[in-house]
């Protein structure tokens, strides 16, 4: 219960916040009055961030009265959609990772990046930077080769080249022909690798999950020390654990 002395001292995070939670889940609509009343802050306070938030779509107002706004939907399904393709994959992963014993990641592309979505810990070994939310560098990462080497134009490798391939390691593909030679050999074998290119001493293979047989969603990796990884049995477990995540994609259409 917020009381009179809590808007003494808030943030104007908070009072934004205040203002959100204000709104319940089946409400119409309110008005500045009672939206400042519910807040426990004062109608100057809250018409001044309302029409803020308005200029921003993350409120709509219609007359004197205001609505949650479109584009806050649009951002919460950006997050929706991640976590409903986190508990699709978990299982997959979760046998991949018990065949291999090594450490599977789940990862999408964004920018010049690769974002870990989710990580299923190797039973001997849990390489470093496999951290959920990171953002590892997709030239050097055998996740950002499978999404690169899918991607249906020229345009997510073009934002990579452009953003310039920076050294990670003495082993990182930092020739923009290179990484094109080697962008070509993943799509025609559907695995890529990653041997040191990001962190010394360890390995990554990689393959991208796509949708209706040509659009790649995300990408599935098995990573440990390089000592670790012996091709010819991760390779085709890459392969069916991607295949067999993009038919179980397929099959729910709001992924």
């Amino acid at each position: 219960m917020r009381t009179a002395g809590w808007t003494d001292s808030i943030s104007v995070l908070d009072r934004i916040t205040a203002v959100f939670e204000s709104f319940g889940e089946t409400e119409e609509g309110l008005g500045v009055t009672e939206l400042a009343r519910r807040a426990n802050l004062p109608k100057s306070t809250v018409s001044r961030i309302a029409a803020d938030l308005v200029d921003q779509r993350l409120l709509d107002r219609d007359g004197d009265t205001l609505y949650l706004g479109l584009r806050l939907f649009e951002l919460g399904q950006t997050v929706e959609q991640p976590r409903r393709l986190r508990a699709l994959a978990h299982p997959a992963m979760t046998e991949l990772r018990n065949v291999t014993g090594l450490t599977v990641l789940l990862a999408l592309l964004e920018d010049s990046d690769v974002v870990l979505l989710s990580a299923v810990r190797g039973r001997a070994h849990t390489p470093p930077h496999a951290i959920v939310g990171s953002r590892l560098p997709a030239h050097a990462t055998a996740l950002g080769k499978a999404l690169l080497a899918f991607s249906p134009s020229d345009r997510n490798l073009r934002r990579v080249l452009e953003s310039g391939l920076a050294r990670c390691t003495p082993q990182t593909i930092c020739d923009p022909a290179e990484l094109v030679r080697e962008l070509r050999e993943v799509r025609s074998s559907g695995v890529a690798f990653e041997r040191e290119e990001c962190v010394t001493g360890r390995t990554c293979a990689a393959s991208a999950i796509l949708s209706l047989g040509s659009v790649p969603v995300a990408a599935i990796a098995v990573a440990g020390p390089t000592a670790d990884i012996d091709d010819d049995r991760v390779a085709p477990a890459l392969r069916s654990s991607a295949i067999s995540l993009g038919h179980r994609i397929d099959a729910r259409r709001d992924l």
